[in-house]
């Protein structure tokens, strides 16, 4: 019998001093001219009703700071490749807590936005680990208006209030770094 791994969730996240699984990351808002974000759909693993659209990012790595990650995270989840002085923010922070993978994780997550001048680029899955091929079903670029449509007909998008946070940040920043609230689970 094979022990089960001291990181099911995986090695960036640790018990919290509450004993919640927590770890920190970092996301891209990724914005074509037209001010379309990027998001990716995916699923909880272990309930594959559960599903939701979520901004390019993950976990930041030991050693990587909050730039670094989302580059990575950008170029693992999307195929492209930007620096960190593509990023512009963060632009908003986050501390959720949610259920996943059959248990409530806490995550503190910075946002970045990042610009994609031109025409918009194909997206690629080519990057994706072993989990995220698990996990993530697709890409697709949402207009401010497409991304209200998309939560009016009920579809789960985080963070809450990304529709509003994309209008804030699009076609330009105003320095404001906002602070956005999640609901907790039951």
């Amino acid at each position: 019998m094979t022990s089960p791994s001291p990181h099911p969730l995986g090695e960036e996240w640790v018990p919290g001093s509450d004993g919640i699984p927590f770890r920190r990351g970092a996301r891209a808002m990724l914005i074509d001219d037209a001010g379309s974000l990027l998001l990716v759909e995916g699923h909880d693993p272990d309930d594959i009703t559960h599903r939701w659209w979520f901004t390019v990012g993950g976990g930041i790595a030991p050693g990587e700071d909050p730039r670094g990650a989302a580059v990575r995270e950008v170029a693992e989840e999307t195929g492209l490749v930007v620096t960190a002085a593509d990023l512009v923010g963060p632009v908003a922070w986050r501390r959720a807590t949610f259920r996943f993978a059959q248990r409530v994780v806490r995550q503190d997550e910075e946002f970045f936005v990042c610009r994609v001048p031109g025409v918009r680029p194909d997206v690629v899955d080519h990057g994706w680990t072993e989990v995220e091929r698990e996990l993530l079903d697709q890409h697709r670029w949402f207009s401010p208006d497409e991304l209200d449509a998309l939560l009016n007909q009920g579809d789960t998008v985080y963070p809450e209030g990304l529709n509003l946070l994309l209008r804030q940040v699009h076609p330009a920043w105003d320095g404001q770094v906002r602070t956005l609230t999640e609901q907790t689970p039951e």
